[in-house]
Formats: C-alpha cells, sequence, structure tokens
C-alpha cells in the first residue's frame, strides 16, 4: 500500500512541477474566483462576498504509527461541503470514514458555522472571524467548539490560521483542548502554489501531564496547490512528521484529531480533491 501511495504522490508532485516550469507568467491581479475555497489541508479558511460558492471537498489520508484522522494508522476518506451563506457567513461540515488495519471501519462528523468580523467583504486584504460548531468523534463522545479563523490573501501569496478550543461531553476527557494551525502559499505560476503548514494539537500538554490525547504534537511540512485553468476542480498535497513535544502519562482517546498517533512519532500524508459548485 506504501509503495503505491508513495509513487501517486511522486508522480502528482512532478506533474505540478512540470506545469510549473512550463508557466512562466504571472497574472498580477490573480483570480481568485476559479481557485480552490479550501485551499490548505489543515487551516479552515472562511470565504467571502466577492467570490460566494459551494465546494464539495474529498480528502484522504495515509498516516504511519498514528491514529484517527488525518493520522488514521491505515487510510481515510472525508468528504465535505463548504459555502458562503452571505451576510460574511460560512458553513464548513464533514463526514469521515476510517479503513482500519484489522479491517474495521469508524466514522466521525462535525459541522460549524464561521462569520468573519474584520474584513470578509473583499478577496484581498485580512479577515477575522469566529466560529461555533459540533461534533460526534470516533467513539461517539460528542463535543463543541469554537475557531478563531484569520486569513489574509493578495495577488501572489496567502495565508491562513486557525486557533480552536475544544470542550467533549466526557468526563474522561480534558476540560479544554487547544489546537492551533496555519498555512502559507506563495504563487509560483498562474495558479500553482506552494508552501509550508504546521499544526500544533492538544497544546495543553504542555501544562498537564495527563492530557486525553496523549501529549502535545506537532506537525510543518510542505504544502501544494494546484487549480487547472478554467477548472472548478482544485487538487492539494501536504504532509510530514509527527512529533511529539510532550507526552502524558494516559493512553490517547479517539477524539478528532489530525494528528493523534500512538505514544510515539509517526507521520501522516493528506491529498484533497475540491470541486467548485458554483
Amino acid at each position: 500500500m506504501k509503495r503505491e501511495l508513495y509513487l501517486i504522490l511522486l508522480l502528482l508532485t512532478l506533474s505540478l512541477a512540470g506545469k510549473a516550469q512550463n508557466d512562466h507568467s504571472i497574472n498580477p491581479t490573480g483570480n481568485f474566483i476559479t481557485a480552490a475555497p479550501q485551499p490548505f489541508l489543515f487551516s479552515v479558511n472562511t470565504l467571502t462576498g466577492s467570490s460566494p460558492y459551494w465546494s464539495l471537498n474529498y480528502s484522504g489520508s495515509y498516516g504511519e504509527r498514528t491514529l484517527t484522522p488525518f493520522g488514521y494508522d491505515g487510510v481515510d476518506q472525508q468528504l465535505a461541503v463548504k459555502g458562503y451563506l452571505g451576510n460574511r457567513f460560512t458553513l464548513y461540515a464533514n463526514a469521515a470514514i476510517g479503513f482500519a488495519r484489522d479491517g474495521g471501519t469508524t466514522s466521525s462528523q462535525q459541522a460549524e458555522l464561521m462569520h468573519d468580523f474584520i474584513g470578509g467583504k473583499q478577496q484581498f486584504g485580512p479577515r477575522i472571524g469566529l466560529s461555533l460548531g459540533g461534533s460526534r468523534d470516533w467513539t461517539n463522545v460528542k463535543s463543541i467548539f469554537s475557531r478563531v479563523t484569520a486569513s489574509f490573501d493578495a495577488a501572489s501569496w496567502r495565508f491562513a490560521g486557525n486557533l480552536r478550543f475544544e470542550k467533549a461531553f466526557d468526563k474522561s476527557r480534558d476540560g479544554i483542548d487547544l489546537v492551533t494551525s496555519f498555512g502559507f502559499h506563495h504563487r509560483i505560476a498562474d495558479n500553482f502554489f506552494g508552501g509550508v503548514e504546521a499544526v500544533g494539537e492538544d497544546l495543553e500538554g504542555f501544562w498537564e501531564a495527563d492530557e486525553a490525547e496523549g501529549g502535545a504534537k506537532l506537525l510543518v511540512g510542505p504544502s501544494i496547490n494546484y487549480i487547472p485553468s478554467g477548472s472548478r476542480f482544485g487538487f492539494s498535497i501536504c504532509g510530514g512528521p509527527i512529533i511529539y513535544a510532550t507526552r502524558s502519562n494516559v493512553v490517547p482517546s479517539e477524539a478528532i484529531r489530525d494528528l493523534s498517533t500512538l505514544s510515539q512519532n509517526g507521520y501522516t500524508i493528506r491529498a484533497q480533491v475540491s470541486f467548485n459548485l458554483h
């Protein structure tokens, strides 16, 4: 399985690199109407009134020595819907199913409503917002969460970052879970972007010895986003090593996490295909 996955990722990277080498002109104004509505793999950005659209996003990942999406120890799939509701409101919802190495399957769902309080009326410039949402994880534990969103789009680069606070309704979980992430892309050629993404997960592990998800975890890795000219499809890929910054003295829970691992360092690779319905 790993050999086929590496081959697919290598071919995708080579094709995107070839596209970047062949297309030398850069549109100075940018065409964000056809850009991916969800360009980053680990950070969620809001939509704007200057480019209102709905999209479907299908993503899958492969993880080694990991647990839960998108670091499932095996292969998992996720389908998400994202849309602009007007008046600077964005809806984002997803459902995931994981296929474990032992042949078992499990699922999770989450949905949230985001609103920009600063910016959000034009595509270019800064946007800062807040969200409220709920989720059901792989073991049927319900949670509510809130996310602070920040993003900045320019003609040749873009940034998005999140700070998420989560409260799980289970006495074995943490009082509050803290997850942060950011992504940066720079336009290489036309609608081909490259950059980096980083995730810091369960950061309360820095001050809680019994953190319920196994400790604070970090990931930093390369990120690519590509939109073929005139296409409604967009493609993204990102991955990297998962490193434990701290370790707790409990067995990790099965909360919805991008990086949760089996109390040891590992890695995850995640790819996404988005389809713009507008």
